[in-house]
């Protein structure tokens, strides 16, 4: 069984304020191939692939939720033109001004692609340094060819004539609208409601709906959650009351699925936590994905009560369940875990424990906090809160 991880990545989402469809219209693409595979690394619930930039290689997020962006640091290196300024707003509401450019060429395997409209932006937080993410190849490069992604099997394909592609074998058929910048809008029925979820690769969990379409009555499998779960294209947000439960049914496309594990926050979002199950052809031509499914799922939630995040290096509580016997608070600074040390760490120590947690294999805990100027020991147990 799959146990839920401690931090939800929401590396993009993005909304883009005032700004126009024709931008994310633009560019061109070239296969030497009909069929080209690509490289797909589906690392920590993501997917990445390698782009080749002006002849240097770079680690770039494959994400339906996003248009494509590169660095600063790429932006500056190649003095490319600032076409506009505009505000992004990414999932956790973070607003922030961002430049608009186009790249002349991004080289993906035997892929091409040129004159392709990006929003330039770095992306500081410890998560993204860790993964070592340098842009993101975003929905409105996708949409100019179809693409067949496996993330079971690390693979992908694309081409430029969808009958390239076997269909008959896809009987799970997904409809979507889109953004301006090419993102997929499905909609989907889930506790009693009809939602539009964005299709959204840079999501690492299930499913996310937004606090005001849920009502904790009507659910009786569920943990309430304070703090934030969630990393957003510009960092965390604030700390605020939420829930993990399941749904008893989600219908999407042709298809229905019980037991799905959602959370609340402030979007409608589905996942990678989803399509991990499935093989996926994504059409921007016809605004439809087919989906195959190759596993079941199942899913565990265990935890010990509470998430952390790196912050400069430290770690720090950043979840806790509204439990009256957890003993830890949002904010509480960790100093050891099981006699690891955690408060004195440099930047590649931090990453080594953000991919291998201390207590990723412990059922119980000694963890070490201080809190206003105070040491506190606390012992903890590992507990299932939901199973399917």
């Amino acid at each position: 069984m799959k146990a839920i991880l401690y931090i939800i990545f929401l590396f993009s989402n993005f909304s883009l304020i005032a700004q126009g469809k024709k931008f994310f219209d633009g560019g061109s693409v070239q296969l030497q191939s009909t069929v080209e595979k690509l490289n797909l690394q589906y690392v920590a619930d993501l997917p990445f692939v390698n782009v080749n930039i002006n002849g240097k290689t770079y680690n770039f997020l494959f994400d339906t939720g996003a248009p494509t962006v590169i660095s600063t640091a790429i932006y500056t290196e190649l003095g490319l033109e600032k076409k506009h300024k505009s505000k992004a707003k990414d999932s956790q509401r973070n607003k922030q001004s961002q430049i608009f450019s186009i790249l002349p060429e991004m080289i993906v395997d035997q892929v091409t692609f040129k004159n392709i409209g990006v929003v330039v932006m770095d992306l500081k937080a410890t998560e993204f340094e860790c993964l070592q993410v340098d842009g993101i190849l975003g929905a409105n490069q996708m949409a100019k060819l179809f693409w067949k992604v496996n993330y079971a099997e690390n693979t992908m394909e694309v081409t430029q004539d969808l009958s390239q592609f076997d269909l008959n074998e896809f009987d799970f058929v997904i409809p979507f609208t889109t953004k301006n910048q090419k993102t997929p809008i499905v909609e989907a029925q889930i506790i009693g409601k009809k939602i539009d979820f964005t299709f959204d690769t840079g999501f690492s969990r299930n499913l996310k709906i937004t606090d005001r379409n849920y009502n904790p009555k009507e659910i009786v499998e569920k943990v309430a959650i304070f703090g934030n779960s969630s990393i957003g294209a510009f960092g965390a947000g604030n700390p605020a009351s939420g829930y993990l439960f399941k749904a008893p049914n989600l219908s999407l496309g042709n298809k229905s699925f019980t037991d799905e594990m959602v959370t609340t926050g402030g979007s409608n979002l589905i996942g990678n936590g989803f399509f991990q199950n499935f093989v996926m052809v994504l059409d921007w031509t016809n605004r439809k994905i087919y989906m195959k499914q190759i596993r079941n799922a199942s899913y565990e939630f265990s935890s010990f009560g509470f998430g952390y995040r790196f912050v400069e290096n430290k770690p720090v509580v950043v979840y806790i369940f509204q439990d009256e016997s957890l003993p830890l608070q949002v904010g509480d600074s960790i100093i050891s875990i099981n006699n690891v040390d955690l408060e004195h760490l440099d930047k590649d120590a931090a990453c080594h424990y953000f991919f291998n947690r201390a207590e990723q294999d412990a059922d119980v805990i000694d963890i070490k906090i201080r809190r206003s100027g105070e040491v506190l020991d606390v012992k903890l147990t590992k507990k299932v809160y939901l199973k399917s």
